[in-house]
């Protein structure tokens, strides 16, 4: 006949059940990067089945917030270079709070990683604080001047959203004003500000900030979960574009 099992046999299986329904809900709830490693792969694989796609982000069972959505922009990166493009918008916060973590990301990524800043245009008064980091760029002070305006604005809460202000700002920190405003107006800087718009447009950028990769692939915070899992997922696609996929 059946017997109640003693006390030191309850407990040991107490605990293996307790073991068991630990492990089952971290294999449910695991975020890691081997899990999104599976499952953009499997997005790669369906994906580069239908290369005249215009961008998209799929929507199958089998590869659930994978966080990516495939674009067909034009690469500007020399041979055995792989482009990496940080969408962003001065006054956004979600952007001054991703900078630190992105700048640190930068710092370490390997030579064959080519990184473009693409300053977003989502309404026409986006265009001052665009065509600004267009001037750092043309005149060799990202460097000096990126991470002052977004404090500038964020932590010193000024009102930096036109020309005007941002000369006067400028000013105020070694570009002289009328520098500012020349190369402000250049022809070069609006070139790439309308470049800038057309790489938007291309990766279908629906919030900042984004990440495109190898012109082919587009993650962001809202896809991936979080900026930090969507530069795991990023990490990951290097990877492929390196391994030729």
């Amino acid at each position: 006949a059946w017997a109640w099992p003693p006390a030191s046999r309850r407990a040991e299986l107490t605990e293996r059940r307790g073991r068991r329904a630990r492990s089952a809900r971290q294999r449910r709830t695991s975020l890691d990067v081997q899990d999104h490693t599976i499952r953009a792969r499997q997005f790669v694989l369906i994906v580069m089945l239908r290369p005249g796609d215009t961008p998209r982000l799929v929507t199958t069972r089998r590869v659930p917030r994978c966080g990516i959505v495939t674009s067909t922009s034009t690469v500007d990166t020399p041979a055995g270079k792989i482009e990496l493009i940080e969408f962003f918008w001065y006054s956004c916060p979600h952007c001054n709070a991703f900078e630190p973590r992105f700048a640190e990301w930068v710092s370490k990524v390997s030579k064959d990683i080519e990184v473009k800043r693409v300053p977003v245009r989502f309404r026409d008064d986006f265009e001052a604080q665009q065509r600004a980091y267009y001037v750092w760029e043309s005149l060799g002070m990202v460097e000096a001047m990126h991470g002052k305006l977004f404090q500038a604005i964020h932590t010193e809460k000024q009102n930096l959203s036109s020309a005007n202000a941002l000369a006067a700002w400028a000013a105020k920190n070694g570009l002289p004003e009328q520098k500012f405003l020349e190369t402000f107006n250049s022809f070069g800087v609006a070139t790439k500000a309308r470049r800038a718009t057309q790489l938007q447009e291309a990766f279908k950028v629906q919030g900042v900030p984004a990440l495109g990769v190898a012109g082919r692939f587009y993650t962001d915070g809202s896809l991936a979960g979080s900026m930090e899992r969507a530069l795991q997922i990023t990490d990951y696609l290097i990877g492929e574009v390196r391994r030729g996929r």
